[in-house]
């Protein structure tokens, strides 16, 4: 029998384990950014539209921006620091930089047509543009849950890794 009461997701003494389940919250809103061309143009911009639309924009105007700064302000440096003569961890790093840059001028462009759609003016998504944006994170979470994770969970102890997530809570605002 599932229980009752949902099990805590991970807390900032584990931050590996908080980005990889953030990895989990960002395709979730992928597969509805993905199906929302398609409700768009047999329902138009109702409710469920809207919502959708709104829900993805808070989602990687927040939460997707502070992963990021994570892993670049807290994480990249850290794993350098620490593995200064890994030539793959350091073009890893300079490609997931990239990659980053590259998502933040995809999600400028898909925020811009979503807002019309969460402010109920607009049915007009254009799917290869929610069909990129998407594909490119699925590639980006897929290469640092493949590599740049198990990496830094060998690399940092629990200490470490708490410093690490101390770091992300304060860049949040979380009082611990």
């Amino acid at each position: 029998m599932k229980s009752l009461t949902p099990t805590p997701g991970p807390d900032y003494d584990h931050p590996l384990e908080m980005l990889e389940a953030c990895h989990d919250r960002m395709k979730e809103r992928l597969e509805v950014l993905q199906r929302l061309p398609a409700h768009l143009a047999a329902h138009g911009c109702d409710d469920e539209a809207r919502q959708a639309a709104a829900n993805v924009m808070r989602y990687f105007d927040t939460a997707g921006e502070f992963h990021h700064e994570d892993e670049e302000v807290n994480l990249f440096p850290a794993l350098a620091s620490r593995m200064p003569n890994d030539e793959h961890l350091r073009e890893l790093i300079t490609r997931l930089r990239w990659e980053h840059e590259i998502m933040r001028a995809l999600w400028k462009s898909l925020r811009a047509a979503l807002k019309p759609i969460a402010d109920g003016m607009s049915a007009d998504l254009g799917a290869e543009l929610a069909e990129k944006f998407s594909a490119r994170y699925r590639q980006h979470i897929e290469l640092e849950e493949a590599e740049l994770l198990p990496v830094a969970q060998r690399a940092f102890s629990v200490e470490e890794q708490a410093a690490l997530g101390a770091e992300m809570a304060q860049r949040r605002g979380v009082k611990r």
